[in-house]
């Protein structure tokens, strides 16, 4: 049920973004894909309530977790780029780190580690996989992509100046926490590769 939900919200965000790219003029569209979008993010936290309370946790769960938050995420970012409403540097920044943690932690759950519990500094662990970080970064990135989608809904153009700057700001909070985040996986990069022996 937990991967479900974790694919499911793949697909409702896809088809946010049609709606939001394709009927550009339509407020209805608009709204849907606001809708949408929100419902997409939401799920994010059901599917990980799902997998503790069903005693569904797994490698391949977390596997799914994170490759659904690419997804969505890195969507959105180029999504954004291709509408001009965010320059080209915001894809290319979180598609990069995407590849080079993702990489990394790959290497680190073969090794039996999980995605957070490679960190072995304390202040590498608490940046990477603290409540507070985790989630003020979800909150500056959920709260980018749907203010910028609210702020180019027909019906809410008298709101759109004001709403797409503080969608812009939110989104440059984002990316900025989002390459802070990936800084301490590269940083101890050293213990997946160089120690064989290394546990979760």
């Amino acid at each position: 049920m937990a991967n479900f939900v974790t694919i499911f919200r793949v697909f409702l965000m896809f088809i946010g973004v049609y709606l939001f790219v394709v009927f550009t003029d339509s407020s209805t569209a608009g709204i849907w894909a606001l809708v949408l979008t929100i419902l997409a993010f939401s799920l994010d936290g059901l599917d990980g309530y799902l997998a503790r309370k069903l005693n569904e946790q797994s490698k391949l769960g977390a596997l799914l977790d994170i490759m659904s938050d690419r997804i969505v995420e890195n969507t959105y970012w180029v999504v954004f780029a291709y509408m001009d409403l965010l320059p080209l540097w915001f894809p290319l920044v979180a598609l990069t780190r995407g590849f080079i943690t993702d990489t990394i932690r790959s290497a680190a759950m073969e090794k039996g580690l999980t995605p957070f519990g490679m960190q072995r500094n304390p202040i590498c662990k608490w940046i990477t996989g603290s409540k507070f970080m985790r989630i003020t970064y979800a909150v500056a990135k959920v709260l980018a992509f749907i203010v910028i989608i609210a702020s180019q809904v027909p019906c809410l153009e008298a709101y759109s100046g004001p709403m797409y700057r503080l969608g812009y700001w939110l989104a440059i909070i984002a990316i900025v926490l989002c390459v802070v985040r990936g800084l301490p996986v590269v940083l101890e990069a050293k213990y997946v590769v160089g120690d064989s022996e290394a546990k979760a």
